[in-house]
């Protein structure tokens, strides 16, 4: 499967903005943003023009795009699947961004980053309503158990961030169970609940002039 592999935080940096991609570093004095507070490249210095309405919409899109570790293929089925469920497209696209199974692994903090839950998920270590599931873009449900499985509860990895996840205050539609390593959402997300704003108007915007 397709994959980012360059540095991740040039895209916090090209964004001007934390996307909490490095886990436990993006809350360090290691964060690239602070101690870079600019543009990746040669060119990063540069003071930047007014940009324009479409540089708006696609910063946007790349944006949410990075902070869900989606390739652009899939982030486009996921647009296509939010025009074709009831409701407003922008609200069905974040949900089915935000209920995916690697990015509910993170929230619950059984995972110190999307990427490193996307490594959970693919390698067999996450159950959900105790049955193994493999697939990242899987959608999970509010009520729906996610756990570790019992050999991999010992993984660094795992351990490490569920210490984390005890000292921060906790997500107001998520509950993780420390002991078990378990957790589940007790309610859709939305928007204001997120550190990270997202102007979904945007994207749609963008993809509706295609």
């Amino acid at each position: 499967m397709a994959r980012y592999l360059d540095p991740k935080c040039k895209l916090c940096r090209r964004e001007g903005m934390q996307l909490f991609l490095k886990g436990e570093r993006c809350f360090s004095d290691k964060c690239a943003v602070e101690k870079r507070p600019y543009g990746p490249g040669e060119h990063g210095r540069r003071r930047q023009s007014k940009p324009s309405e479409y540089k708006l919409q696609l910063r946007e899109k790349q944006k949410v795009r990075s902070m869900y570790g989606v390739l652009e293929r899939q982030f486009r089925r996921n647009f296509a699947e939010a025009t074709r469920r009831r409701g407003e497209t922008g609200g069905n696209l974040f949900n089915i961004l935000e209920t995916r199974l690697d990015n509910v692994v993170y929230r619950l903090g059984l995972a110190p980053s999307r990427n490193a839950a996307r490594q959970l998920v693919n390698h067999n270590h996450v159950l959900v309503d105790d049955k193994r599931v493999n697939i990242a873009s899987a959608p999970v449900s509010v009520g729906q158990r996610v756990s570790i499985r019992q050999r991999s509860r010992n993984m660094p990895v795992v351990v490490e961030s569920i210490k984390s996840a005890s000292r921060r205050a906790p997500l107001p539609f998520a509950e993780l169970d420390a002991a078990t390593f378990s957790g589940q959402l007790l309610r859709e997300p939305t928007k204001g609940d997120l550190p990270i704003p997202i102007q979904e108007n945007l994207i749609i915007e963008l993809y509706s002039k295609v």
